[in-house]
């Protein structure tokens, strides 16, 4: 059976979309953060995020009674992958030109390593790959530029709030992989819980009270519910598992590198920040040391796993 091109070049859709998609996060949060404080962004991202991914996991009937059990894992899930990762990503992106923010959020891989090596014993901790942090965090340090004469505070500040969430998210990784993989639960139903935690928890944190201009903001307004909510998080969710399932979890993970440059190109093109020619640098230096990191002793690829889905903004 002869497939039709448009479904043979679905995959390589989807994973260029998804790219596209996390990597405008960014200006979308920048966008919110006139009007909204962090934790506002972060509520109603999750919230608009969550209501498609909820329908999906119970369309794929993915939500099972028995995994009520697991849910201080799921809840613990939901501060690390969720409402501690979002905020400092918002938090971050608030401090920060879009297009630096975009660029730190790939090193991801390099904080869930470290995460990995701490916690995990199995591990393995090769020269290579230790070689990729330092090299990636080179990166890291040289946008944060602590010893520059300008310390306003926001950059560093900035750059801080944006490593916890990149920790953050990375030391999820690991507590999935030692908590919840053993469970083979499906990673859709794993996300459904997670936001669904996530949105309990910031709602009990979150002032309501948004101000009538953020509405009178279409930009500001439709960035958040459709990009960074319905797109950047539900739908990305979806296209994540999609990709996957079709491309395999390994190949999946490659879609890391597309949104720090997304977000540096939008940020510059789109929007006229003033990048310096450093933090093209630097952000060589993460994704050589993300490189370094992921390229070392492959293993077979078999499938979804529930800790697979990292490089999300």
């Amino acid at each position: 059976m002869i497939k039709s091109p448009t479904r043979q070049f679905l995959p390589l859709i989807a994973f260029c979309s998804l790219g596209i998609i996390w990597g405008s996060n960014f200006i979308f949060m920048k966008w919110a953060a006139d009007y909204l404080t962090p934790t506002q962004i972060v509520f109603w991202r999750v919230l608009f995020g969550f209501v498609p991914i909820a329908l999906y996991a119970v369309a794929t009937g993915a939500l099972k009674w028995v995994h009520i059990r697991l849910a201080k894992h799921f809840f613990v899930m939901s501060l690390l992958a969720t409402s501690v990762y979002f905020f400092g990503f918002a938090k971050g992106t608030s401090l920060l030109l879009s297009g630096v923010a975009g660029a730190l959020s790939g090193a991801i891989p390099l904080f869930a390593f470290i995460a990995a090596i701490a916690f995990l014993p199995e591990e393995n901790r090769s020269v290579r790959k230790s070689f990729g942090v330092m090299i990636g965090f080179a990166g890291v340090l040289i946008i944060a530029n602590p010893f520059g004469s300008d310390l306003a505070a926001t950059n560093l500040e900035g750059v801080a709030y944006m490593a916890l969430g990149a920790l953050s998210v990375g030391s999820s990784f690991v507590y999935a992989r030692k908590y919840l993989s053993a469970h083979k639960i499906a990673p859709v139903a794993l996300a459904t819980y997670q936001l669904g935690f996530g949105l309990v928890t910031l709602a009990l944190l979150t002032d309501f009270s948004v101000p009538d201009a953020f509405w009178s903001d279409q930009r500001a307004a439709v960035g958040l519910v459709i990009g960074l909510g319905l797109l950047g998080t539900g739908c990305a969710y979806i296209i994540y598992y999609f990709i996957v399932g079709t491309l395999g979890a390994v190949a999946a993970s490659a879609v890391t590198y597309i949104p720090p440059v997304v977000a540096l190109l939008i940020g510059v093109f789109l929007v006229g920040e003033p990048i310096q020619l450093s933090s093209y640098f630097a952000t060589a230096l993460i994704f050589v040391g993300v490189f370094l990191l992921k390229g070392s002793k492959p293993q077979p690829d078999r499938g979804p796993k529930p800790s697979s889905s990292d490089g999300e903004s």
